[in-house]
């Protein structure tokens, strides 16, 4: 495995590290409901993501990157609301950390990392993110119709 496929997969490790984190304090802020349940179910996914990454890592022979003590924030989460807004963006997040992968690994881990992906923007959609055409790609940069009106020559 190249050290492109080694650094998009450490990032995908420190990615579900973060994840996890912050699936954590997802679940402090929502009511003891189906939202909370769903923050639970996010939680172990990306525990058994992370899981199957150090196993990839490990069987290459690279050393799996260690979790943080803690993560920062994109913003403050004092209630439900925040916290459904904060798992929309940790999975949003994923998305592009996944298509980077799936175009840095080889063949044979290609499909796990396109459904690494495909689980994400599925999250993502779950707890209110925008919907994307290509999730975890950048969109296009919007193009100027060609001017109608000649422009003189000297």
């Amino acid at each position: 495995m190249g050290s492109d496929a080694l650094t998009a997969l450490q990032g995908a490790l420190s990615a579900e590290h973060a994840a996890i984190y912050g699936y954590g304090v997802v679940g402090a802020r929502l009511p003891d409901d189906q939202q909370r349940a769903d923050a639970r179910t996010a939680y172990a996914a990306h525990q058994a993501r992370r899981d199957a990454w150090q196993r990839l890592l490990g069987s290459v022979g690279a050393t799996p990157s260690a979790a943080a003590a803690g993560y920062q924030l994109p913003f403050a989460v004092t209630d439900a609301a925040g916290a459904t807004r904060l798992a929309a963006h940790i999975e949003t997040r994923l998305t592009t950390v996944y298509a980077d992968l799936v175009a840095a690994v080889p063949a044979p881990q290609r499909p796990t990392a396109a459904e690494a992906l495909r689980e994400s923007a599925a999250r993502a959609r779950h707890w209110g993110a925008a919907p994307t055409p290509f999730p975890g790609l950048p969109a296009p940069a919007p193009t100027t119709p060609a001017s109608a009106t000649p422009t003189p020559t000297p």
